[in-house]
């Protein structure tokens, strides 16, 4: 089975108050991607979360990604990627010209957009306001999971699901990223991601029980934290990292600062995708289907609902 990782929506806003809702004038809501079912739904978070707000039929959708205020990107990995309007989720454009892409983070700001392309070794460069795609650059084959750092100057990209390699970009131009080093891993490395400060990455492994925390300025590496069976994904809540381990049907939480462990939660079997945006944290099971809804500082389980047979990636986004 291929394995699958969530992508946290937006790394810039995993700093934002878990009042998120109140101080940008709207509501959190859920993008779910449903392969199987050849759609992405909208579904309401909150203590009377999980209901289906709108439903848009799309070929073959495999991620998304969305900044809080703007245009989803859904990726097919066919060879295209949709860009969907905010709120109303209306596709605005189709970008063609990938051979397989993969997953898509968005940038600091949420001008852009950069899609990694397995097929081709490219990281491709997306502006959203103009809906159409500006720079390509060639990173090394199969480059997948890839993160920003929170103020948006630097990108790391695993070549691979089991990468033996990831690319570090210089993103202080986001329009022109240019590569600037790699780093090879001794455990193979399947998610990437950078925590608030910015100072380290923590990448999990699909082929072992733990996640390495690097220095993101020098690639070395700090820690080893023992996590579920893999491939685990990350994404972060305040003080908190947050592990899933979907094989495991659970969810860790540590200080990312400390190290400390908060406590392990029980999720439903297959919840390996993962997104986080102030106190909200959202997980979506490959392997059943549900998506869960818990609150990020007690990990207590808001609400549970079977969306669709199969959810891969979730993304939040702020409504008006």
């Amino acid at each position: 089975m291929r394995k699958i990782v969530a992508l946290a929506a937006v790394t810039a806003a995993l700093l934002l108050p878990s009042s998120i809702a109140a101080t940008s004038g709207g509501r959190p809501v859920a993008l779910v991607v449903a392969e199987a079912s050849n759609a992405v739904f909208a579904v309401s978070l909150g203590q009377r979360g999980g209901h289906v707000l709108k439903r848009v039929h799309l070929d073959y959708p495999l991620m998304v990604a969305a900044p809080l205020h703007g245009p989803a990107v859904v990726v097919n990995p066919h060879g295209s990627v949709t860009l969907l309007g905010w709120r109303s989720l209306r596709p605005l454009a189709v970008l063609r010209g990938f051979q397989r892409p993969e997953v898509a983070a968005i940038a600091p700001g949420g001008r852009y957009a950069y899609v990694s392309d397995a097929g081709s070794g490219e990281v491709v460069v997306i502006d959203l306001e103009r809906r159409s795609i500006v720079q390509r650059l060639f990173v090394g084959s199969l480059a997948h999971h890839l993160d920003f750092s929170p103020d948006g100057q630097r990108l790391w990209v695993a070549l691979g699901e089991t990468a033996t390699t990831i690319v570090r970009l210089d993103t202080s131009n986001l329009r022109r990223p240019r590569l600037v080093g790699r780093i090879h891993p001794r455990v193979t490395a399947h998610g990437v991601e950078f925590s608030p400060n910015g100072r380290t990455v923590w990448v999990s492994s699909s082929a072992a029980p733990f996640v390495t925390v690097f220095d993101a300025a020098t690639g070395r590496v700090l820690r080893r934290i023992g996590a579920g069976k893999g491939p685990q994904e990350i994404a972060f809540s305040g003080k908190r990292a947050l592990v899933t381990s979907g094989y495991g049907s659970s969810l860790e939480a540590v200080s990312w600062r400390t190290y400390g462990r908060h406590g392990r939660v029980s999720m439903p079997y297959g919840s390996f995708n993962l997104a986080t945006v102030g106190g909200k944290v959202v997980t979506s099971s490959v392997l059943t289907g549900y998506v869960t809804e818990l609150e990020g500082w007690t990990l207590k389980r808001m609400w549970t609902t079977k969306i669709a047979p199969v959810t891969r990636y979730v993304a939040i986004s702020v409504w008006r």
